[in-house]
């Protein structure tokens, strides 16, 4: 199971912002971008994302990351996808 893990924690720290700054520049309740921060949103409009990268000065993939685990069951699934193919 291919997991993304979420460095909204880590960028707010970098760039001394709070969770309730983050909220107020890109007009996202505090509820959903900690609802992001801890991992446990289902998904992310590209808006939202856009507007949280522009707020933090990040690439989106500052942001998000696939986990250890997931990047090796996703390698796994890409090699047994070419095998097949």
């Amino acid at each position: 199971n291919v997991k993304l893990k979420v460095n909204l924690d880590l960028l707010l720290v970098q760039r001394k912002m709070s969770l309730t700054q983050l909220s107020a520049q890109v007009d996202v309740t505090i509820a959903n971008l900690s609802k992001l921060k801890c991992g446990r949103a289902k998904a992310i409009r590209f808006s939202t994302l856009l507007k949280i990268c522009q707020a933090l000065e990040c690439q989106p993939g500052d942001l998000l990351a696939i986990d250890k685990a997931g990047r090796e069951t996703l390698a796994k699934a890409i090699f047994i996808g070419m095998q097949l193919g």
